[in-house]
């Protein structure tokens, strides 16, 4: 359906263009004709064949003869003809809300070029609504590929993000939605398939960034990690899992579901990049950060640069390069910890 609705607006666009350019060639001709059969000046031919065709009504710029005359008379009529081509594809184009849509995502498009590590979701349905909303309460920069008109709708009525019109699965709208400077992409499409072939188009595209896919299928799963992506994520399985966790230790859960990560402004854990701490704790062990007088913050996560973690880690850990620290603390506590780090 997309694909022929953007084969429409091609096909007007095209109009438009053959239009103005059958406009300025009546111009071109009217104009050599008064230069050939008038001997007159190139500014009074052009000024004789705009006042002939517009019917102003102006007085010639000398007496016209036989030839001339004949002449005029074929140029008014073709510039007839010529004008009611040209108002009724403008009209057209304009009535369709064609050239303000296409105005308003030009002018979209050159926000996004603006854009680096920003975050791309492809897909606003269920999962990719959670995923916008989770991003923008981070302070995340959010592009939204979609395609469905009633979505898109929904999204500018709802949502500050930008928004890319088009075919996710199409190499040149994830082009559009800046996926060679993006830190991440998120895929929720409702078809495996189709996540398969964004998280293969984006790895392609960009060898940095952090992929995570939606997957419906477990025969999906490991075919998504092959293709480059970082996460995949199964919302069924999740869900399943997490209600059965609710009746085997309920009280964990629900404390699990205190500790809010919904944003900034409350979230109570954060993630602290070794390589953005301050330069004399660099090769330094999480005892020299002395986060909890500090700060208040508790260390309860450490990963290696092999992406293994370690839960609880010992004070002595050494900071090493491209690892990270998971701490815990209250969202004054967390706020404190960005002050300082």
């Amino acid at each position: 359906m997309e694909t022929s609705t953007s084969f429409k607006l091609k096909k007007v666009r095209s109009r438009v263009y053959f239009a103005l350019l059958l406009l300025f060639g009546v111009i071109a001709v009217g104009t050599l004709g008064y230069i050939y059969i008038s001997d007159y000046s190139f500014v009074d031919a052009l000024y004789m064949t705009i006042i002939t065709i517009s019917t102003v009504g102006f007085k010639e710029v000398q007496p016209l003869d036989m030839v001339s005359k004949v002449f005029t008379i074929f140029l008014v009529l073709i510039s007839i003809a010529t004008y009611g081509y040209v108002i009724s594809v403008l009209t057209e184009y304009i009535s369709n809300n064609r050239l303000f849509e296409e105005l308003k995502f030009k002018k979209v498009q050159k926000k996004i070029n603006k854009l680096s590590n920003h975050s791309i979701v492809c897909g606003y349905g269920r999962n990719g609504k959670q995923a916008v909303a989770t991003l923008k309460s981070h302070k995340k920069n959010v592009v939204v590929i979609e395609n469905k008109n009633k979505l898109i709708q929904e999204i500018e009525l709802n949502e500050d993000v930008f928004i890319v019109k088009g075919d996710a699965t199409d190499d040149a709208v994830l082009l559009k939605a800046g996926i060679e400077k993006a830190g991440s992409l998120i895929t929720t499409l409702p078809s495996d398939a189709n996540n398969l072939y964004v998280v293969l188009s984006a790895r392609q595209l960009n060898k940095d960034c952090i992929l995570i896919s939606r997957a419906s299928n477990e025969s999906s799963y490991h075919k998504l990690k092959i293709a480059g992506a970082n996460n995949v994520i199964m919302p069924d399985k999740l869900g399943g899992a997490h209600m059965a966790t609710l009746v085997v230790t309920p009280d964990i859960i629900e404390f699990i579901d205190r500790i809010s990560i919904e944003g900034k402004s409350s979230s109570n854990i954060e993630e602290l990049v070794i390589e953005k701490l301050p330069k004399e704790y660099a090769n330094k062990s999480i005892l020299d950060l002395n986060l909890r007088n500090k700060t208040g913050c508790t260390v309860i996560g450490f990963r290696k640069p092999d992406n293994e973690y370690i839960i609880n880690p010992d004070p002595n850990t050494k900071l090493l390069p491209n690892s990270k620290l998971i701490v815990i603390g209250n969202p004054e506590q967390i706020q404190k910890l960005h002050e300082l780090f």
